[in-house]
């Protein structure tokens, strides 16, 4: 096997497998004499596209038909380019949700009918069916279709691409995704252990998802799957072949506190029968259709109980994870004007800078090439760098919900996990260096404290973390 990376080539492969799929079925179905629609889906596409979709809603010719239809639509999507699925989307938003008057007469129906149990029970079952919009029935049949769930999953990737600048496709996405976070439930997913040994075509998906510290080469992602590694996927019965989510492990002794040294390929293997910490070091979603379906919290859970079972020796449970929202912050920080720097502390990041004398001095070291490695700026930045982290981590909240700003760490806080250690210079990569000065947090899944930590974080009454990090501050 080459030691080079895969391209995305499979992506493509992804749409033309879903290609063959749906024309499987418009063949069986005697459909395939349908025409071509152009990509850019002008009117009268649009307008062709509308009556196929008119026709597939109407219940006509049986369900071997609609069946039919729908891949006929599921062919015509895959073909259209970003101005084509604008107007696909829009014609849905537009044409195909919840009639507001139908849903007035139900809603007057229920009310109507309160002090009759019988015509109260008629009139909330034809409310539900007025709340059910007739692109969700769509939707609901091209989940029908063989590969038809992973169809729709690539779909709100697509549609989640142009909600930034097409605002009125949200209604869409919302049903969509309140759909598949019913078929995704975590009951219908399936844990497996991914090791070297699994098919090239899931090896070469998982360097393409890592979405925390990117697989350079083959050797790097046999490395992350040796004995004393671990790489847990949760799968849906329908997507067999594609991972939803997953997260690596390293087995070692204590806690690790360098991303770098965890990757090595060149340290030795140890033996998992030895280590007493699970290092969860990576977790990543791994398709953008599913993004706000949440799985993850499921995800850790069910590892940390495999491998409790499967390695009794294993004691601690942590993380070794980014600060991914803590440069942004401390940019904003630096130009709101407050005082968070002594006068010592001033002077001495100014001598190292040369002449800046304000809390913009800081980010001026920052920005430097390779500051990490020069030794008087890294003993100067330490203490103030770990302190700022501390308070971004324990103090700074979401204005609207109290919760952590840190993305990584509102995840993992809510999961039950308390933040046990800020470590110094733990990933040296350009991301890490960029987004947090190169800092890393562990946070502990002390099996015992997990509910307490989980309900003293949402109810708001405190972000759980250990002395030693709450002496930062």
């Amino acid at each position: 096997m080459s030691d080079t990376i895969p391209n995305n080539g499979f992506l493509v492969r992804t749409r033309s497998m879903l290609r063959r799929a749906l024309k499987d079925v418009i063949g069986v179905t005697n459909l395939g004499k349908a025409k071509t629609l152009r990509p850019d889906l002008p009117e009268d596409d649009l307008k062709t596209l509308k009556e196929l979709i008119d026709v597939s809603l109407s219940g006509r010719g049986g369900e071997a038909l609609a069946r039919g239809n729908a891949a006929e639509l599921g062919r015509y999507y895959l073909d259209l380019n970003e101005i084509g699925q604008i107007k696909f989307f829009s014609l849905l938003a537009a044409e195909y949700g919840v009639s507001s008057d139908q849903l007035k007469v139900a809603m007057d129906a229920v009310r109507i009918s309160e002090d009759n149990a019988m015509d109260y029970e008629i009139a909330v079952n034809k409310l539900r069916e007025c709340l059910l919009s007739p692109r969700t029935k769509l939707f609901r049949q091209f989940n029908s279709l063989d590969h038809g769930i992973k169809f729709l999953v690539d779909m709100r990737a697509d549609l989640r691409k142009l909600i930034t600048n097409n605002s009125e496709l949200r209604s869409v996405d919302n049903e969509l995704r309140s759909l598949l976070s019913g078929w995704f439930d975590a009951g219908f997913l399936e844990l497996r252990n991914v090791t070297w040994s699994a098919p090239a075509d899931l090896l070469e998906k998982l360097i393409n998802y890592e979405a925390v510290h990117e697989i350079e080469s083959w050797t790097d992602l046999k490395n992350r799957l040796e004995s004393d590694r671990r790489c847990y996927a949760f799968f849906h019965p329908n997507m067999p072949d594609e991972p939803l989510i997953f997260v690596e492990v390293a087995l070692v002794d204590g806690i690790a506190g360098n991303v770098q040294d965890l990757l090595d390929a060149t340290a030795p293997t140890e033996n998992p029968e030895k280590a007493n910490a699970a290092i969860f070091y990576s977790i990543s979603n791994a398709q953008e259709g599913l993004s706000g379906v949440s799985f993850g919290d499921f995800l850790i859970k069910q590892v940390l109980d495999k491998l409790s079972h499967e390695l009794p020796n294993l004691k601690t449970f942590a993380t070794l994870s980014p600060i991914p929202g803590f440069s942004e912050w401390l940019v904003s920080l630096c130009n709101s004007e407050k005082s968070f720097l002594s006068n010592d502390q001033l002077e001495q990041l100014g001598s190292l800078a040369g002449n800046k004398n304000d809390t913009h001095v800081l980010l001026s070291l920052l920005y430097q090439k390779n500051w990490h490695e020069n030794i008087d700026i890294c003993e100067t930045l330490e203490p103030i760098m770990l302190r700022l982290a501390a308070d971004y981590l324990l103090n700074q909240r979401r204005k609207k919900k109290g919760t952590a700003l840190d993305p990584v760490a509102h995840f993992h806080l809510s999961n039950g996990a308390q933040i046990e250690k800020i470590n110094w210079l733990a990933d040296c990569s350009n991301r890490g260096i960029q987004q947090s000065a190169g800092m890393m947090v562990n946070y502990l899944y002390g099996v015992e404290q997990i509910l307490e930590n989980h309900e003293a974080y949402i109810t708001g009454r405190e972000i759980p973390a250990s002395n030693a990090v709450k002496l930062l501050i």
